[in-house]
């Protein structure tokens, strides 16, 4: 069976999580360790997986990649990262790492070498979506593909089960395909997760050789359905999501890196809702760290407006403030309800009745329903019941 079928992701901002300076002079350090204490309480969570983001060698915010085989020495060293892999392994849990291959920092050696594969008009290199410290590729040179292919090997030989593609909806999908089926030849289980924020998902996915795609479409929907009080969009968003799912697993999520907070946006209440739909409809779902406890973080509009979004961890789960604790057992609550059923993930969705305040909808598959009931009056409730029998409940206030 594919970890695809299977893999329930705790994402994870490595830069961020172990307060590694962003910006500025930084003083190299062990901080990926830090991480090793976090291990035990994202199992508890119930997942499975660690989904990572940048830890190479980079300029600031680590999507400006200096060089992608070495461990950004904010983050540590070779050895930190091992022992990482290592902890990780032994607890079964599974590491996606974040594959930066459609720019490179500004700084990148290759951006002064007028020979590299960097991507020039009239000679000069060219920056990807107005960001001058960010340098596009030339993914039509096939030194480019070489070193994607020679990148992602590396760090699989080092014990990693896959790669998270940055912006891959702007690399040629033809570019992953021959990447993928390369890298396949040696690892024929790797996982590919392509970031897609439109577009065709389905053919990106099949053209690229691509696992499974971002499923914005759903996260757009579904938190924009509960602070909006408007369930047909949820609806709407979940009878696409369906017909993205015929033929692929997306991966699901309602919190990342790049987005506001769901409990900012929709509450503590509203954040359960949203995740009930997370883990009761088809997709590999992933939860972004902090939101199994409440964490607050709103995007902004300046040079550094994910920073809200990217904060520090404590050393240990035991520094974290007792607030958010009763967030954390819905989360394995409904975590735990997911893993009993793995049918979800290629499961098929329904719509049986909205209104602006309430839906209900049915995951079927392997001969079982589950059905789900969100309401937001009088309180925020949810209700699930598979085969007919009730199996969770929960209601604000109660």
């Amino acid at each position: 069976m594919s970890l695809v079928d299977h893999a329930i992701w705790w994402q994870v901002y490595p830069l961020g999580a172990t307060g590694a300076p962003i910006r500025g002079h930084a003083e190299p350090g062990h901080r990926l360790t830090r991480l090793e204490s976090w291990l035990d309480y994202a199992v508890e969570l119930g997942c499975s997986g660690l989904l990572f983001g940048p830890i190479f060698r980079s300029t600031a915010h680590g999507y400006d990649t200096l060089d992608h085989f070495a461990i950004d020495p904010r983050l540590g060293d070779d050895d930190d990262f091992d022992r990482l892999v290592s902890g990780a392994r032994d607890r079964g849990l599974a590491i996606m790492l974040d594959g930066v291959f459609n720019h490179v920092g500004a700084q990148h050696p290759m951006v002064s070498d007028p020979e590299s594969p960097i991507r020039r008009v009239d000679g000069r290199p060219v920056g990807w979506e107005g960001h001058d410290d960010l340098v596009v590729l030339n993914h039509d040179d096939p030194r480019t593909v070489d070193l994607v292919v020679d990148v992602m090997l590396h760090w699989l030989r080092r014990g990693i089960a896959g790669w998270r593609l940055d912006v891959a909806y702007a690399v040629p999908t033809w570019f992953w395909r021959t990447v993928t089926d390369r890298v396949r030849q040696e690892f024929p289980d790797a996982v590919f997760v392509g970031e897609v924020i439109h577009g065709d998902f389905g053919r990106i996915a099949d053209e690229g050789g691509l696992d499974s795609v971002t499923a914005y479409e759903l996260w757009k929907g579904t938190w924009s359905s509960i602070s909006a009080r408007n369930f047909w969009e949820l609806a709407h968003a979940l009878e696409r999501h369906d017909a993205f799912s015929a033929g692929h697993v997306l991966q699901t999520f309602v919190g990342n890196h790049d987005v506001s907070r769901i409990a900012s946006v929709v509450g503590d209440a509203g954040s359960v809702l949203a995740l009930a739909v997370l883990m009761t409809t088809p997709g590999m779902p992933s939860v972004y760290y902090g939101d199994e406890q409440g964490f607050r973080g709103e995007k902004g509009s300046s040079e550094w407006a994910d920073d809200p979004m990217r904060p520090a961890l404590p050393e240990t789960p035991l520094g974290l403030a007792q607030l958010g604790w009763w967030l954390y057992r819905v989360h394995q609550d409904l975590i735990g309800l997911r893993r009993r059923h793995p049918w979800l993930t290629r499961g098929r969705v329904r719509v049986v009745a909205k209104d602006n305040t309430a839906i209900t909808y049915e995951t079927s598959g392997d001969g079982h329903v589950m059905q789900v009931q969100l309401r937001l009056d009088p309180v925020p409730t949810v209700r699930i019941s598979v085969d007919g029998s009730d199996v969770y409940e929960w209601g604000a206030g109660s």
